[in-house]
């Protein structure tokens, strides 16, 4: 059932509306320069030269081939020269650098970092085994003899085995399957072992390996490769996070029901403006209070940016989303962000339509409020299943009016009103110049899956579709 919004308000409106971003033009913070944002092709070329580049590495310091034993062990040199770029690639797209997370999006590159890592871990894999069993032939040793010798006589090859096995664990803990029954705070806790895991097998790559042996600008290159993916991490995830908190000192002001299960938390700051905020970004906050300081984790905006507040909206989902209805105003913040790429500048058409469902809507509701666009020209679509489990409705409902926008809340279960509401057919049905409009999905993947299929069914041109993610 599709049913359009009535109008109203209400007090939390009032208070949150007319954000930064709806008021550049009269502040001058238009001209402003834009923020860099990385292309995603660029960064894949990019990646793909560098491997391209690793290989060459290899090939110039091989000399001619000879025998099953010379076989493996190429085979497993090139592996593991492409596991040890491969390892610093995968800490790279996690370094929260902010052309990456504003151009490519933070969902994306979790995406790219996720299947990366499954490559990562088969060619650290891939390398073990082929070294043990060339060196096996090679010696006429066997494969059990030959491993005692190269843990216990060769520079450190038991650092790079541990290295290995703790790449493993962090590929086994990230698989779908794992990821179902691990807390957020303990799969994200458990991907600092990485971090352990590349400081292990650095030494070990310029102690073996024969293209850093004799090669001093390739130890260089490498050197300069892995100190820069370092001080990225160590400027953008510890150094950045406090000069932030220092500046800007932000404080909890309200938290406040909105639902069975969700709360809206309202943060105070000082020149919040100067974080270059864009509804439909999020930050990954740390409350300084009991039981909250350790965990960092991610929470979209769900309104749109003032220079002296923000709001997040959080479900009941953990431990931690579950703890915060207990903090207090006047709680220390420190938020690092703000992160993400599924904003206005997406925008490529004049029509732009909003689709959400779940705890999707929070960053929707900050496009609805701020997302630039003339009368009828902007429609949220609000996935529930029941009236009860809509968030927001009296200010989507004061946003709608105050904007001349399309509001629709799209109710009921599919078993009980016998059809999908937003297949091709529904969605055309209701917009019927569908295809002309940039749309923004956000909801849980199942729901955004099945839609992003729907829209381009309906003639929506994959590059006018605009997808965020809300699993870890």
């Amino acid at each position: 059932m599709i049913e359009n919004g009535a109008y109203g308000g209400d007090a939390m409106t009032a208070v949150l509306q007319e954000p930064a971003a709806t008021r550049v033009a009269d502040e001058g913070r238009g001209l402003q320069p834009a923020p860099v944002r990385a292309r995603p092709a660029g960064v894949l070329a990019l990646i793909g030269a560098g491997a391209a580049a690793t290989v060459g590495l290899w090939w110039q310091n091989t000399p001619a081939i000879r025998g099953l034993g010379d076989l493996l062990t190429n085979a497993g040199r090139v592996t593991g020269l492409l596991a040890g770029y491969g390892v610093v690639v995968l800490v790279a797209l996690m370094a929260r650098l902010p052309p990456l997370e504003r151009g490519v999006g933070a969902d994306r590159l979790a995406r790219w970092h996720s299947k990366g890592g499954r490559y990562t871990v088969s060619l650290v894999v891939a390398h073990g085994l082929l070294i043990i069993w060339g060196y096996a032939v090679t010696a006429h040793a066997s494969v059990v003899s030959e491993t005692t010798t190269l843990l216990t006589s060769y520079p450190d090859v038991l650092a790079a085995t541990v290295a290995g096995l703790l790449l493993v664990g962090v590929g086994i803990s990230s698989a779908r399957a794992a990821r179902r029954r691990l807390r957020y705070e303990t799969w994200y806790y458990l991907h600092f072992y990485t971090y352990l895991a590349v400081a292990l097998a650095f030494s070990h790559q310029f102690a073996t390996g024969a293209e850093f042996m004799d090669n001093i600008w390739a130890r260089f290159a490498w050197g300069a490769l892995y100190a820069g993916v370092a001080a990225a991490i160590v400027w953008y995830r510890f150094v950045t996070p406090a000069r932030q908190a220092a500046r800007h000192r932000m404080r909890v002001l309200a938290v406040q029901p909105e639902g069975p299960g969700m709360i809206s938390v309202v943060i105070g700051g000082h020149h919040l403006d100067e974080l270059g905020i864009e509804a439909g970004q999020f930050f990954r906050w740390r409350f300084l209070c009991r039981g909250l300081w350790w965990a960092s984790s991610p929470y979209s905006l769900s309104a749109g940016p003032r220079p002296d507040r923000l709001r997040i909206t959080v479900k009941d989902l953990g431990d931690h989303s579950r703890a915060l209805a207990a903090v207090r105003p006047g709680t220390r913040v420190i938020a690092e962000g703000p992160y993400g790429a599924v904003t206005a500048a997406l925008r490529q058409r004049r029509k732009v339509l909003l689709i959400g469902g779940g705890i999707g809507i929070t960053p929707l509701r900050a496009l609805f409020e701020t997302m630039p666009a003339a009368p009828g020209d902007l429609t949220l679509l609000y996935r529930a299943s029941r009236a009860t489990d809509i968030v927001f409705r009296d200010e989507l409902e004061h946003i709608a009016q105050r904007r001349g926008a399309n509001l629709r809340f799209v109710l009921g279960r599919r078993r009980d009103i016998g059809y999908d509401p937003l297949s091709a057919e529904a969605l055309v049905k209701n917009i019927p110049d569908l295809a002309q409009h940039d749309v923004y999905v956000c909801g849980p993947t199942g729901m955004a899956t099945a839609v992003t299929a729907a829209l381009r069914k309906a003639g929506v041109g994959r590059r006018h579709i605009h997808h965020e993610s809300f699993e870890f």
